[in-house]
């Protein structure tokens, strides 16, 4: 019988199956031609996320593709559920939202749900959601966005976005919700209203909008792409990504609530390089004199894997430490000790860009250009300055 998975917007269980997937959700793949077209119109190498196929599904993304090329253009939106500190599985999907805003020239939106969180989320307080929205746009700005095209908000603080969510919360019965987010009776009225916010950015701009994220969350642009016609707007596009896994196994995905699985971007690299020692599953066999007999098993190794979707750029040199692992000739603990040299770079230069990030807070949210035009749309004209 085969394995079983759940994918929802707040939990994915098992070992997820891409292509069944992709079926159930009723996605597209992400095709050798959509990729050679993206590195012809960008002119540029395609990031490991594309090329290895870490971002594998898609919806419209051929005809955002059609729009850059046409002179129509687009937009990027991707956000942030500030429920505690991000971790590496998290960033992930904004290191290919930068690639896609460098190379396309775009704006981008990034939503910080801290009314969200608060709503889903039993044991936070709002106060709690808004302390993480800071310290969450710190490791988003951190990853090195352009601060005139990027407008970064708060939807406790941009209350624009409950405006623009009241004709969107007008074409979605609860039916609809339901269906598509499983709410009950029991379920609270601000999270059965709160897909209407989310959907409010993909109409900050007349143009198609394209999100960058984990698949799970698309079940949140199914329902725009429902009505936004009807608006007099494009369906939103999307490319998914696929789960970045834990360290205990290749099953679900990185959990921020569950320390042992995952590695946080403010964790201290040396702690970090033992946390990986200690709990990363690796494909290996039972014995020293068994792993050289019979080589080890990469497909099953989250220390391949981790490699493989973020920390070996070069692709040579991962075939041949798959090969390596395969034919016996590398042990798992020289493998965990390549790991933990990488992440640790990546977290020590992560954590000096973060605290750069506090003096740029200010232009992302309220200064920058993309930023001023939308305050000022959002303020009445007799109140501005």
């Amino acid at each position: 019988m085969p394995e079983q998975f759940k994918v929802t917007p707040w939990d994915v269980e098992g070992i997820v199956d891409y292509n069944k997937l992709i079926e159930q959700f009723g996605t597209s793949p992400l095709t050798d031609d959509l990729l050679e077209r993206t590195a012809r119109l960008t002119r540029s190498d395609l990031p490991i996320f594309f090329r290895r196929r870490f971002f594998f599904s898609h919806r419209d993304y051929d005809k955002v593709l059609d729009d850059y090329e046409s002179g129509k253009g687009f937009f990027l939106y991707t956000g942030r559920g500030p429920s505690g500190p991000m971790h590496i599985g998290h960033i992930i999907p904004f290191f290919a939202t930068k690639w896609l805003q460098e190379k396309f020239g775009v704006n981008l939106y990034i939503q910080i749900t801290d009314d969200e969180k608060f709503l889903f989320k039993e044991k936070l307080t709002f106060e709690d959601t808004k302390r993480w929205a800071y310290e969450n746009i710190l490791d988003i700005i951190a990853v090195g966005f352009d601060p005139d095209k990027t407008f970064i908000f708060q939807n406790s603080e941009f209350t624009k976005i409950y405006e623009m969510a009241i004709p969107i919360a007008k074409k979605i019965n609860f039916s609809m919700a339901r269906a598509v987010f499983g709410f009950t009776e029991q379920s609270k009225i601000g999270m059965i209203f709160f897909p209407a916010i989310q959907a409010a950015p993909t109409f900050f701009e007349k143009r198609r909008c394209l999100i960058p994220a984990a698949i799970d969350q698309d079940p949140y642009w199914r329902l725009q792409r429902d009505f936004a016609e009807s608006l007099g707007y494009y369906k939103t596009a999307a490319i998914h990504s696929k789960f970045f896994p834990p360290l205990t196994g290749l099953e679900g995905k990185m959990s921020a609530s569950k320390p042992e699985t995952a590695i946080y971007l403010t964790d201290d690299p040396e702690e970090a390089g033992k946390k990986i020692w200690k709990f990363a599953l690796t494909g290996g066999q039972p014995t020293l004199k068994e792993q050289r007999e019979k080589g080890g098993n990469p497909e099953k190794c989250v220390v391949f894997k981790w490699l493989e979707i973020f920390f070996e750029e070069d692709d040579k040199k991962l075939m041949e430490r798959y090969h390596a692992c395969k034919n016996g000739e590398l042990t798992c603990g020289e493998c965990k000790r390549y790991l933990i040299q990488k992440v640790q770079e990546f977290l020590k230069e992560h954590q000096k860009k973060r605290k750069k990030a506090e003096k740029l807070v200010e232009k992302f949210k309220y200064t920058g250009k993309l930023a001023q035009e939308q305050w000022n749309k959002a303020i009445p004209e007799p109140l501005r300055k």
